[in-house]
């Protein structure tokens, strides 16, 4: 390696004072590219880990003040901010299994069920649960004769966003088949835009839901190395009829 570098320099014509220098610079290049992916997995864990965390917190501060009054010296000595972290996150973890092996059981269904019946009763309530709630359930589950991912022109044509097709609508009068897609960004997928798109003007993909998530995260970095074609769009009168 070193004899390579200084035939380049050679070649190049680069004094010898020079190259402590360029090797500075390579290496912290080096550094900062290998850094950058573990940042940015770190910061992806903190914030799903941190968000966990926070719905347990509560409970460990309702558990810490209730054994305050028993034994106040060891309750103080337990209120350092990782064990409370990880105490809050092991509870977490554990309550959304326990939610999960009893909503796969007849008797969790029917509770949940009864619940979700409760809170369609209150309107707000029911607009944001209900919403979400059917979100996820269409994500989880492909659209007849429609790919689940796809590829759309955003934010103008010639430029290509991945999207999710969560719902398909027939648009009254024209009778187009109108697509409901889901746009996440990058890096934090849970933020987005929400675009009604003829369905004619939408680039379908074979890729899964794993591999589009990647793509997401990764800014690009996890993809295939091709792309599908777009489709021929037609031509289309002031209206929005085919010309």
């Amino acid at each position: 390696m070193s004899t390579t570098v200084a035939y380049n320099a050679k070649a190049l014509h680069i004094p010898d004072h020079f190259m402590p220098r360029l090797r500075v610079k390579r290496y912290l290049l080096t550094g900062l590219l290998t850094f950058i992916p573990l940042w940015v997995t770190w910061l992806v864990f903190k914030f799903v880990l941190g968000m966990l965390a926070g719905i347990g917190a509560p409970l460990v501060a309702a558990l810490l003040n209730g054994l305050a009054l028993v034994a106040p010296h060891t309750a103080e000595s337990l209120k350092m901010e990782w064990l409370v972290f990880i105490v809050a996150l092991v509870i977490t973890l554990g309550a959304l299994y326990l939610l999960g092996f009893v909503a796969n059981r007849v008797i969790g269904q029917r509770f949940i069920n009864a619940f979700d019946g409760l809170l369609a009763r209150i309107p707000l309530v029911q607009t944001i649960y209900g919403g979400t709630k059917k979100l996820m359930a269409v994500l989880q589950n492909k659209p007849s004769g429609v790919q689940r991912v796809v590829l759309v022109d955003f934010p103008r044509r010639g430029m290509k966003v991945v999207g999710f097709v969560t719902r398909v609508m027939i648009e009254e009068g024209s009778g187009r088949e109108m697509a409901a897609v889901y746009i996440p960004t990058t890096p934090n997928p849970t933020g987005g835009y929400l675009e009604v798109v003829p369905l004619d003007e939408l680039t379908p993909t074979d890729w899964t839901m794993d591999q589009a998530m990647a793509f997401i995260i990764s800014g690009g970095a996890v993809a295939p190395d091709t792309l599908p074609a777009s489709p021929a769009l037609p031509r289309r009168d002031e209206t929005g009829n085919p010309a």
